[in-house]
């Protein structure tokens, strides 16, 4: 048996509990008020873990709010963080739960997210499908969020243009731009049929058609 016998705000939403054990307990306001914390109360040591385990979690859900407040991000993104940080990862997995349930996170909306980014960024699938792997995204949300990828010709010729600078090329510069655009994330046969269109077009451009 263990008695309450300080407890201590430390934040807006956080305390400190102090025991007659010596022992000390950061925790929540939520929690306080749960489980009715006062000056004096008696726990029995079934109910003191059950403080500990609920004030863990309770912390790791505050946690998770912050950093999800300052970017979004994946479940798988957002559970790894937590744990590098510390937490648990039972509490981890809960508090990304909890955030599911309060539609705080999606990962079909973050795929969407991502795609757009990336393809603002000049990024061709490929290099997306890495991004989504990367960041967590559950495969079941790649193709859905594929979908709102620009038109990947109209994509490629402003690419190529931009690093050809509208000029007539070399076969040395034309492989150095066809590596670019792979890097990127294209496909060989997307950036050789964009290589055949610019050279149309520099040519009749050079010839003054």
């Amino acid at each position: 048996m263990v008695i309450l016998t300080e407890l201590k705000q430390t934040g807006p939403e956080t305390f400190l509990a102090r025991f007659d054990n010596g022992e000390e307990l950061k925790t929540t306001l939520n929690v306080v008020t749960d489980q009715s914390l006062f000056i004096g109360k008696k726990l029995d040591n079934v109910a003191f873990e059950e403080l500990r385990d609920a004030s863990s979690l309770s912390r790791c859900k505050q946690r998770a709010l912050r950093i999800i407040g300052a970017r979004a991000m994946s479940v798988k993104e957002l559970t790894d963080r937590l744990q590098e940080k510390g937490e648990r990862p039972e509490d981890a997995e809960a508090s990304a739960q909890w955030l599911l349930d309060m539609h705080l996170l999606d990962d079909r909306h973050y795929a969407g997210m991502c795609v757009r980014h990336y393809a603002s960024k000049g990024y061709g699938p490929g290099r997306i499908r890495n991004e989504l792997y990367r960041r967590g995204v559950p495969r079941d949300y790649w193709d859905e969020a594929l979908e709102e990828l620009p038109e990947q010709d109209d994509q490629i010729d402003r690419l190529l243009r931009r690093k050809l600078r509208g000029e007539l090329a070399d076969k040395n510069e034309l492989k150095k731009a066809s590596d670019y655009l792979y890097r990127r994330g294209f496909r060989w046969e997307e950036i050789r049929a964009a290589i055949e269109r610019y050279q149309e077009e520099t040519e009749a451009e050079a010839d003054g058609l």
